[in-house]
């Protein structure tokens, strides 16, 4: 399924719809590049899951915890990474074990380590007009 969004807050409410259709357990893989929109789209998740805390990007931390939602979010940027091989030194069984939310930033590092059934997040450039995005999601039912 493919969304415009003309805003970081309709980012975010994409996220949230999200949220609230998925099963614990889940795995999302978020593709795009630099300022794309990936952190809003987290954050947008992260209240449709509950948790009303702030919500940053984990590029330095490797994985933000958050906790007090309907479910856990194991928020995850894989930047810094070098393959699929570095998930299992950051406890990468131990998260998906959890059943939380599991998003994953900058998954295009380590796709081959995604689960069966992830659902594919990848945000780009809208071609009619540079400040919106297009959001396309696959392995997801229609919000």
């Amino acid at each position: 399924m493919e969304y415009i969004s003309r805003s970081e807050a309709e980012t975010e409410d994409l996220g949230r719809r999200l949220a609230a259709v998925l099963p614990a357990g889940s795995v999302i893989a978020c593709l795009g590049g630099l300022g794309m929109g990936k952190t809003a789209f987290a954050r947008g998740l992260a209240l449709g899951l509950g948790y009303r805390g702030r919500v940053t990007s984990p590029t330095f931390t490797i994985v933000n915890e958050y906790r007090g939602g309907r479910f856990p979010l194991f928020h995850m940027d894989l930047y810094r990474l070098n393959g699929p091989d570095d998930l299992w030194d950051i406890g990468w069984e131990d998260y998906l074990d959890q059943g939380g939310i599991t998003l994953v930033e900058w998954s295009e590092r380590a796709l081959d380590a995604m689960p069966e059934g992830t659902v594919r997040v990848s945000i780009a450039h809208c071609p009619e007009h540079e400040d919106w995005r297009t959001i396309t999601m696959e392995g997801a039912e229609p919000l």
